[in-house]
């Protein structure tokens, strides 16, 4: 059971294991790779949009002179050829040298105001434009700018546009992972410079462990836990030149929902298919055992069976061994006994001139005791003639006398529990090329059978035993040995030519009768067939080729 269950299981969980690890690691890569290449997308998107306002305001600064741009009707028509191309833009303002604001279009009053000391002011002219992150300003909103810085004969100038929050918040949100996915940028300070779905507004500083990328190409990934323990798969990439971060993140059960429900799948499995393990195994060795069983008892119901055919031999070879010793006995009994009848012969008769009284008693005695020796030497001349051990003499025989003669041997037997025996002999019949002794054991062992039979369903009254012999087909001699006895199981009809197959009990039946008649038969060329019905009786079909038939010369 151990050895059933292990062998196929050990594999087959190794099998599973195996490919669970591949498959997660191949989903772990794909998914990976897939928010690598979203965020990378995104990355590129978000760069493109802050380089394009950035280039619009460049533009600007080379076309237009600061006389020009400070009119505020030229600013207007600038303002309304920008939100043409993109609505990203609020409002558009121009700062002179000292940080004045000179003209401005938009819809707050920030004429006139000053921007010196701002931060974003001194970048610019340090950098010569800059993109700053979101602020709150005069406007006290939150907001963020790009300034650009032109140098010019009378001084440098600058130009700003504030960009519209909402939507760079929206081109942001647009990063979509799964059903928890979400993407959001903050500052190298961990400020948010949008809105982030599952909590977070502009300007909010953010405790989450984020990973920085080592460099302006690099897309990090990494596993970690936000500020209320929930596991999140990150991945960052660097904006702005590395002053923002583009950071999106997915719950971990959602990133990697398929490899989970693959795990349920797998272990669902390789529980089913370790159940049919065991229970096929179970199954099968019970089975085996059964089979095991079966083959013992087989091998112990052999070992009678041989045994019992041992002690039929060595009683045979004993039988033969008392006829031949109990034929000297009848010698001189025989002399015996015509030795009185000669001296009865001698004696004078009464004066009546007849025998009777005990004279003619003695007589009659002498006639009986002559009668049961012919009797007795009969017999022991027929076992001798059945035991006898030599080699086959192959000769013409009337199948008519061989089986007369073997019916003989079992008359009593015949006669004793009431079975009706008939015999139809075809003179037709041809006569076979057979040795008489191999054929007297064939008659004599389905005769035994069928009396047997007989005596199992009928007792003392009513079996018939009824042998017909008459001319087959193609020259053959055809013998059919036919009783009404108990009939053969369907499911033994093919083993009962099988040695040691019997359906005896032990000690009463060797199984090696059919057997050895079926290999008789067939080595004098002939063939051997049964027809049966349980509960019905049986009938043997012998057919022998007749004597000098084609059929005979061939085997």
């Amino acid at each position: 059971m151990a050895s059933m269950t292990l062998v196929p299981l050990i594999p087959f969980l190794c099998v599973m294991a195996i490919g669970y690890r591949y498959f997660a690691q191949a989903l772990e890569t794909s998914t990976l790779s897939a928010m690598e290449r979203i965020v990378a997308d995104h990355r590129r998107m978000i760069d493109s949009f802050l380089s394009e306002r950035r280039a619009d305001l460049e533009f600007i600064t080379r076309a237009y002179r600061f006389e020009q741009v400070s009119r505020p009707e030229v600013l207007s028509e600038l303002f309304d050829n920008l939100q043409r191309a993109s609505h990203a833009y609020v409002d558009l303002g121009i700062f002179d040298t000292n940080g004045v604001h000179v003209a401005y279009i938009g819809p707050y009053s920030l004429t006139g105001k000053v921007y010196k000391e701002t931060e974003w002011f001194r970048e610019a002219e340090r950098r010569g434009y800059y993109i700053s992150d979101v602020f709150l300003g005069y406007r006290n909103i939150p907001h963020f700018v790009v300034a650009v810085c032109r140098n010019s004969p009378r001084g440098q100038w600058m130009i700003r546009a504030t960009i519209d929050s909402l939507l760079f918040n929206d081109l942001v949100k647009e990063v979509r992972l799964g059903k928890t996915g979400e993407a959001y940028v903050i500052n190298s300070e961990g400020v948010l410079q949008t809105n982030r779905r599952s909590g977070g507004d502009l300007m909010q500083t953010l405790d989450d462990p984020v990973e920085r990328p080592e460099t302006q190409d690099q897309i990090r990934t990494f596993l970690a836990k936000d500020a209320r323990s929930e596991s999140y798969l990150y991945a960052t990439a660097l904006l702005k030149g590395g002053e923002w971060m583009l950071v999106a993140r997915q719950e971990q059960s959602d990133a990697f929902s398929a490899l989970y429900s693959a795990a349920y799948l797998i272990l669902f499995i390789s529980g089913i298919g370790g159940v049919v393990v065991v229970v096929i195994a179970q199954f099968m060795t019970g089975r085996i055992v059964r089979h095991m069983e079966r083959t013992d008892a087989e091998k112990d119901r052999l070992r009678y069976q041989l045994i019992g055919a041992a002690r039929l031999v060595e009683l045979g070879e004993m039988a033969a061994g008392f006829a031949h010793e109990v034929n000297n006995p009848l010698q001189i009994i025989r002399n015996e006994q015509s030795l009185m009848e000669m001296n009865l012969a001698e004696l004078p008769l009464p004066e009546t001139g007849n025998e009777e009284g005990p004279l003619a008693e003695i007589h009659d005695s002498l006639a009986q005791i002559r009668l049961q020796i012919d009797r007795c030497a009969e017999i022991t001349q027929a076992i001798l003639k059945f035991g006898r051990q030599q080699e086959p003499r192959i000769r013409e025989i009337d199948l008519g006398g061989v089986i007369s003669e073997t019916a003989a041997m079992v008359a009593n037997k015949i006669h004793i529990h009431g079975i009706v025996y008939t015999e139809e002999i075809d003179p037709t019949a041809p006569p076979v090329a057979s040795d008489p002794a191999q054929l007297q054991q064939v008659f004599l062992n389905l005769f035994n059978n069928a009396v047997d039979a007989v005596i199992e369903r009928h007792g003392s009254s009513g079996g018939k035993l009824r042998v017909e012999v008459y001319a087959g087909k193609n020259g053959t001699a055809d013998v059919r040995v036919e009783d009404n006895g108990t009939g053969i199981a369907p499911e033994n009809m093919e083993k009962i030519f099988s040695p040691f197959f019997t359906t005896k009990p032990v000690g009463k039946g060797s199984g090696l009768g059919l057997s050895v008649c079926y290999g008789i038969v067939d080595n004098l060329g002939g063939t051997m067939a049964v027809e049966s019905r349980q509960g019905e009786g049986t009938a043997f079909l012998l057919r022998f080729p007749g004597a000098g038939s084609p059929d005979k010369a061939e085997k």
